[in-house]
């Protein structure tokens, strides 16, 4: 694979580009969806002025990369890999898709692009992710992408009045190097 294949992050019509500052009205209404943020473990109350002074703090952080997923111009989701150890090799991936754009094969595609980010640009060892061990539809696709999983966490997460339990999972850069071509085959499919 050269770099040509990784940048722009790009299957068919969907892209994953860097988030921009016009991104952040987008991520405050997603960010503000109570549906959504229980998954995420974040109360759905950001204040805009709130949203635009993480950005600015790090825009420039080495150890966070975050992506728009793209359209044909319209934004679908938020992708992340945070806590980027270089030293390690490892960071944290995370991913967001907009209510009206879900159930679309959308967040298949952008987990993909993602790993292919983490691992053949970034040359990450491991990708690891946390996910609500009730959020079947999640597990599905990383389970489908190639990730497994490496624990339970009790009780981890305090969301609307009840303790959540939640899964974290993993994937290996030469797992996925030996099933790229086979993911990139189930995508089609999708």
């Amino acid at each position: 694979m050269n770099n040509k294949e990784n940048y722009p992050l790009k299957y068919h019509d969907i892209r994953l580009r860097p988030l921009e500052r016009e991104d952040l009205h987008f991520i405050h209404k997603i960010n503000n969806n109570e549906t959504i943020m229980k998954y995420w473990f974040e109360e759905p109350h950001e204040a805009y002025v709130e949203l635009k002074d993480i950005y600015h703090k790090n825009i420039h952080n080495i150890n966070e990369r975050r992506f728009i997923i793209d359209k044909k111009n319209t934004n679908i989701g938020l992708v992340e890999l945070v806590d980027i150890n270089h030293i390690h090799r490892r960071a944290e991936f995370s991913l967001l898709i907009a209510p009206e754009h879900q159930g679309k094969g959308y967040a298949s595609i952008a987990t993909y692009l993602a790993l292919n980010f983490g691992f053949m640009v970034l040359n990450l060892h491991k990708l690891y992710l946390i996910v609500d061990e009730e959020n079947i539809k999640a597990i599905h696709i990383y389970k489908k992408l190639g990730f497994k999983e490496e624990g339970k966490l009790l009780k981890e997460f305090f969301i609307n009045g009840k303790y959540r339990n939640t899964l974290r999972m993993y994937i290996f850069q030469n797992k996925y190097r030996t099933t790229y071509s086979t993911l990139k085959l189930n995508l089609h499919n999708i």
